[in-house]
C-alpha cells in the first residue's frame, strides 16, 4: 500500500470525524501486512469516553486481525498536521512493529512530515 492510498483512506476517515466539541479532526489510517485500517476521533459530551483516531484504527486492526497484530506505518491527518497525543502514542507504542516505523502527519491535501516512531516518543513503557 503505497503512502498515497493510506492518505487518503486517513482523508477519508478525517473527513467523518465526531469532534462535535472540540472542533478538531483527526483522520487515520494503520498498514498492518498488506491490509489498510482508518478511523477517526470520536467525541462525548463525557470526555473521559472521547476516542481518537489513531487507537480507533489500531483497535479495528486488532479486532479483525488478532492480538499478534503488528502495525508498519502510520499515517495522520489534522488540519495542520499535527503529532499524535501521549495516550496513543503509548497505544501506538505497544503495537508498532519497530521504533523505525514510518509515520507521516499530514493535513489533507499534503504530507507535512515523515518521522520514525521513536522520534515521536523515545521512551515509551515496554514489559
Amino acid at each position: 500500500m503505497s503512502t498515497h492510498e493510506m492518505h487518503l483512506k486517513a482523508v477519508n476517515a478525517y473527513n467523518t470525524a465526531y469532534a462535535k466539541y472540540s472542533k478538531f479532526r483527526v483522520g487515520a489510517s494503520v498498514l498492518c501486512g498488506d491490509q489498510v485500517f482508518s478511523g477517526c476521533n470520536i467525541e462525548n459530551a463525557s470526555y473521559g469516553a472521547t476516542v481518537c483516531a489513531e487507537r480507533v484504527a489500531i483497535w479495528k486492526a486488532v479486532s479483525e486481525l488478532g492480538p499478534d497484530t503488528k502495525v508498519n506505518k502510520i499515517c495522520l491527518v489534522t488540519k495542520d498536521g499535527d503529532v499524535p497525543c501521549g495516550l496513543c502514542l503509548q497505544v501506538m507504542a505497544e503495537f508498532i512493529i519497530s521504533p523505525e516505523a514510518e509515520v507521516f502527519l499530514c493535513t489533507e491535501h499534503e504530507v507535512k512530515k515523515v518521522l520514525q516512531f521513536k522520534q515521536l516518543m523515545p521512551f515509551r513503557f515496554e514489559f
